[in-house]
């Protein structure tokens, strides 16, 4: 569970660091436009941007009850920020599955992917695809009842 904020602590740090070194070498303007970036950068790369994770059994089991495809990622990876991000308001109705906090989940997804953890890798209908462009999955999405 710590795994998944050792980058956005690492960034406040870092950005707390710079802001401090840049008002004490008579920048304050400086730091006071630096800590917003390193802030935002943080936020970015948390658990906090993902809809709420669930165990991989729990997603097929509701994946199977609604049709909605199964995301697996992991924080700080760019190429699940992005479909995050390209999904927008679709992203709650898919079920996110974070691989560092399932040890199972990383097992379906090295199997996928030929003994990588490679993500995001999604499951749709049962048929997994590795990092496809973000307007394709949302193509896929049932619409809504």
């Amino acid at each position: 569970m710590m795994r998944v904020w050792i980058l956005p602590v690492l960034l406040v740090t870092c950005g707390a660091a710079v802001t401090a070194a840049l008002v004490l070498t008579g920048s304050p303007g400086t730091a006071v436009a630096e800590l917003p970036v390193f802030m935002a950068l943080a936020v970015v790369n948390s658990p906090l941007i993902f809809p709420r994770s669930i165990d991989a059994q729990e997603a097929e089991r509701r994946s199977a009850a609604d049709g909605q495809p199964v995301v697996y990622w992991r924080p700080g990876c760019t190429y699940c920020m992005r479909l995050r991000i390209r999904l927008g308001r679709n992203a709650h109705r898919l079920h996110w599955v974070n691989i560092w906090q399932d040890p199972a989940a990383a097992a379906t997804v090295r199997t996928a992917n030929n003994g990588n953890e490679t993500v995001p890798t999604i499951v749709i209908a049962g048929r997994t695809h590795t990092n496809p462009d973000p307007a394709w999955v949302r193509e896929q999405l049932p619409s809504h009842t």
